[in-house]
């Protein structure tokens, strides 16, 4: 018989799990059995609460922006003006939860699995209407709707990239470096507007 209340914490350990497989190989290319072994738990535990494996990285996925929005939401909640929400933005997306090699290597494998599934492409849709949303909540106080678009996607963006390029070296991901960068870019396109 099953103990009662085990459930959330072996649906949490498989997801840990498929994380740091990932975040080894690299690739999606981790099986359930393997997965399930690093949660410490039997292969048919791991079908039984997620069935497929697609269905655990979908799980997977959604629990890395689930952890997202609430870190989002808390830092958001503490900026006190427009420009303050803005680097809060930024801070969230490179702090010690989400700018781990682990994670990283998560993102970069859900970005190239979201070309073939469906499911993954709409969450990654998700994660970027989001991260636009929240850049505009700060950036329209800031700037003109049509330039605080413009902005907030080429923040966006180099946020994504700089994911991209800490993927592709080895070594502790430097979150202070990162956020300087945009925050560079952010000075330099509201500073441009302070001299008009």
């Amino acid at each position: 018989m099953p103990k009662v209340g085990m459930e959330p914490l072996r649906r949490k350990a498989l997801i840990d799990a498929t994380i740091s497989a990932i975040g080894e190989r690299g690739s999606l290319d981790v099986t359930m059995s393997e997965i399930a072994g690093r949660a410490g738990v039997s292969s048919a535990l791991a079908h039984h609460y997620f069935g497929a494996k697609d269905e655990l990285l979908l799980a997977t996925m959604r629990h890395i922006l689930a952890e997202l929005t609430i870190d989002m939401r808390r830092a958001l909640q503490c900026a006190g003006t427009a420009r303050e929400r803005v680097s809060a933005v930024v801070a969230v997306n490179f702090s010690d939860i989400q700018f781990q090699p682990e994670t990283i290597a998560a993102w970069l494998a859900f970005y190239v699995e979201a070309q073939k599934s469906s499911p993954l492409r709409r969450l990654l849709r998700v994660y970027a209407r989001r991260l636009h949303s929240n850049l505009m909540s700060g950036l329209t106080g800031i700037l003109p709707k049509a330039e605080a678009d413009r902005v907030a996607e080429a923040t966006a963006a180099m946020i994504d990239g700089l994911y991209i390029r800490r993927a592709l070296k080895d070594g502790v991901p430097n979150a202070a470096t990162a956020i300087a960068l945009v925050e560079d870019y952010l000075e330099t396109k509201l500073g441009e507007r302070r001299k008009q």
